[in-house]
């Protein structure tokens, strides 16, 4: 999947130095409810854990081929909200120096076109912790529409005590 400033592909253990470049800033893994990685052995073991599935990928601007950020769904069972059984939820997020520039909303677009087109899942879903309202604006200008309910997502970072703000994209 790609743009022709963007490419979503598989994460590879060769990412992990820039994966950790990213993930080591405190602004970013809390906003999407991840501890902040402290070694690139550290983030070397995520791709090899958390992000070594079919429904991850990297974010990787085409020109450099850096890693900046990460893309992917989660289905019925696997989501922090209450979703449909043929529905699934979105997660994103981009490094810091990339924030602004459009690159999340063109990834999430990416995103939007494979869960409907090749996995052919009804609704699709998202959400933000309430004091990230810029990625709120990314799933806005998708199509995204906020649904007015509120979660507590206990198996995030965070997700105990701050609550996220759901969003659904409904297809005609």
């Amino acid at each position: 999947m790609q743009t022709d400033r963007i490419l979503l592909r598989p994460w590879q253990e060769s990412d992990a130095e820039a994966l950790y470049k990213y993930a080591s800033d405190p602004d970013i893994g809390p906003r999407a409810g991840w501890p902040v990685h402290q070694s690139i052995e550290e983030s070397r073991e995520i791709i090899r854990t958390v992000f070594n599935n079919n429904e991850t990928w990297a974010i990787v601007l085409k020109e450099t081929g850096e890693a900046i950020g990460a893309m992917g769904y989660f289905t019925h069972a696997t989501s922090n909200i209450p979703i449909g059984k043929n529905d699934c939820e979105v997660g994103y997020w981009v490094g810091k120096p990339h924030w602004n520039k459009g690159i999340c909303t063109e990834a999430l677009r990416l995103m939007i076109d494979y869960c409907i087109n090749t996995m052919h899942f009804q609704d699709i879903w998202s959400d933000h912790f309430t004091g990230n309202p810029a990625s709120g604006r990314v799933m806005e200008k998708c199509g995204f529409r906020d649904t007015g309910m509120l979660n507590r997502c206990s198996h995030l970072l965070g997700g105990d005590k701050d609550m996220v703000k759901i969003y659904k994209l409904e297809r005609e």
